[in-house]
């Protein structure tokens, strides 16, 4: 069970409704995920028409919360903009906030990303900030009023996994009370399972998932991935060595010799 701003829910995966090659194809791939938390763009649900009440009927019945995001704000005032938008047509305080800096890399401008958090906690939102994994930028987020934080893995959509292990686990270590979600640049299961190992209490994706050549079935792979990385967390993981330890110890053993 995770928690988040007082809610509690049974999957540890937070899945986009972006990319996928169908409408029903993404509602199969969102059940076989188990995922509680769908992420859901403004801009595709504002671009007008019976297309996006559509696409929000689908969403409704699939019976899962809705985070919706501030995809593609590059300004504070955008951001905060968008965000109160999506309050009032979602009917709900949490919100995924992004503010992005560069178009290449998609990485989030995290002065304009703690300022718009700044403001809409104020403004009684709950926010669920994308952000690199630098520590300094965590604890702001924090002091903003921020109880979840979501550090990046990697570029989104980059499909590389944890490119820097050693800063998300600080952050694991250094906010042992602040709910971490990692969020984009996974691309498999087994990075999904590394982040629940390193404690993290959830992760959010959408692309390796909506991009694969049968989403259903990797859906249920990230979820089995999921499953198996907390609970390894859980268990208590041997430590890494710098040298071989037989599994058979020889210390005591008895031996037997031929009498000749």
């Amino acid at each position: 069970m995770v928690t988040f701003y007082g809610k509690t829910f049974a999957s540890r995966l937070l899945i986009g409704s972006a990319l996928y090659p169908s409408p029903a194809i993404m509602q199969d791939a969102i059940r076989a995920s188990g995922s509680n938390i769908v992420t859901v763009s403004l801009r595709r649900e504002s671009a007008g028409g019976k297309t996006g009440e559509s696409f929000w009927k689908l969403i409704r019945e699939l019976d899962v919360a809705v985070l919706p995001n501030t995809a593609g704000c590059r300004t504070v005032r955008e951001a905060v903009t968008t965000a109160k938008l999506a309050r009032e047509l979602f009917g709900t305080s949490w919100i995924k906030l992004e503010v992005i800096a560069d178009n290449d890399t998609l990485q989030p401008d995290v002065v304009g990303l703690v300022e718009a958090a700044t403001i809409l906690i104020k403004d009684g939102f709950e926010v669920f900030p994308y952000c690199t994994e630098d520590l300094s930028v965590a604890n702001r987020l924090v002091e903003a009023g921020c109880k979840v934080v979501m550090p990046w893995a990697a570029p989104i959509g980059s499909a590389k996994g944890i490119i820097n292990r050693d800063a998300l686990k600080l952050l694991r270590e250094r906010l042992p009370d602040v709910t971490l979600v990692v969020d984009a640049g996974i691309g498999a299961p087994s990075h999904a399972a590394e982040a629940l190992e390193l404690g993290y209490d959830a992760v959010l994706l959408n692309t390796a998932i909506a991009k694969a050549a049968d989403p259903v079935a990797m859906a249920k792979a990230f979820r089995l991935g999921i499953e198996a990385g907390r609970t390894a967390y859980e268990a208590g993981l041997m430590n890494a060595r710098d040298f071989a330890s037989p599994s058979t110890p020889v210390v005591g053993t008895p031996f037997w010799h031929a009498v000749s």
